[in-house]
């Protein structure tokens, strides 16, 4: 189990955003060394936490309409469905798990669809708050588990559509780097490019593509992640000089001004993911359509969305 999750497990009543604090701030430690969210533990190793405030109230029942609120709108952006599987189309704005102050998230309103023997459904993966598009749920334990190791393994193929600022003279490339969390503040940080080695970094591989382009002030990119370090599609477009639009912690263009109409919100879907069926083997392949901003921009640009995507086939490594 990765640590986060059994420190989450452990300790309900704290905060997601509290134990990625934790980490962060090195006070957790596995057999006496630092340990990272992602960090899996084995049997018979030691765990070493900061002592905690764990006073928080619990949580009120939830109301019947809150719940049936919930059910409708998993039944409405429901992509595909079956007994083991949910994928979703997540709507930008709406985050995947709480954290500081946030009351509604996906993982919560999980709590509407328990099914008669009190199992809920589990996130397999994460979206950014601001990121749209598709989200995989697993809606049994067997799926959960075959679905988290599908993700592992890296047998998930996952494609996103940004629309960044500027042209990349490369028109399809590969962008390598390693990403450490880079504090910004008492409860703020972003991913930035690191060494090889330096503490806390992790490395970050994701291909793109310009699918088109409008004139020179704007690309739509087509990317693929290999691996899944948070915030990396972001932090690897603003590397490159080609940050995406709208984005808060990443855009870093000196006196660039956002074409008229085009609203200053996060411009990257979650576009398609192809991943195992959990009992079956056969790829389910679920695409997802823009949101509502991202169709705006898309049309007052001439952007043609049927156009063929050149990230499809990109290498697997």
């Amino acid at each position: 189990m990765r640590v986060d999750r059994f420190l989450t497990a452990r300790f309900p009543d704290l905060s997601f955003a509290h134990i990625q604090r934790i980490v962060r701030k090195g006070e957790l430690r596995i057999d006496g060394k630092r340990a990272k969210p992602s960090d899996r533990l084995e049997s018979g190793q030691q765990v070493r936490i900061p002592p905690l405030r764990l006073d928080a109230k619990p949580p009120a029942a939830r109301a019947a309409d809150a719940d049936s609120k919930d059910a409708v709108f998993f039944r409405q952006n429901a992509l595909y469905e079956d007994d083991d599987v949910l994928v979703i189309n997540k709507p930008s704005g709406l985050a995947v798990q709480g954290g500081s102050g946030t009351k509604r998230h996906v993982d919560g309103m999980l709590e509407a669809l328990r099914d008669r023997q009190g199992q809920k459904p589990r996130l397999v993966h994460r979206l950014d708050k601001d990121t749209a598009g598709c989200l995989v749920i697993a809606k049994t334990r067997f799926a959960a588990t075959a679905l988290a190791k599908s993700f592992r393994s890296r047998a998930t193929r996952k494609i996103y559509w940004a629309l960044v600022a500027g042209v990349p003279r490369t028109r399809q490339g590969r962008i390598s780097t390693y990403l450490a969390r880079e504090e910004l503040g008492e409860a703020d940080s972003r991913m930035a490019v690191s060494r090889h080695g330096a503490e806390g970094a992790s490395h970050a591989l994701t291909y793109y593509a310009v699918v088109d382009q409008a004139g020179q002030k704007l690309a739509w990119l087509s990317l693929k992640p290999v691996t899944g370090r948070t915030h990396q599609l972001r932090a690897h477009a603003a590397h490159i000089g080609h940050p995406i639009v709208g984005d808060p912690k990443y855009f870093n263009v000196e006196n660039w001004e956002l074409p008229g109409g085009i609203q200053n919100r996060l411009h990257l879907l979650a576009r398609r993911i192809v991943v195992p069926h959990p009992r079956t083997g056969k790829p389910i392949d679920v695409t997802a359509p823009l949101p509502a901003h991202m169709q705006q921009s898309f049309s007052l640009l001439g952007l043609d969305t049927s156009r063929y995507d050149p990230i499809e086939d990109a290498p697997e490594s």
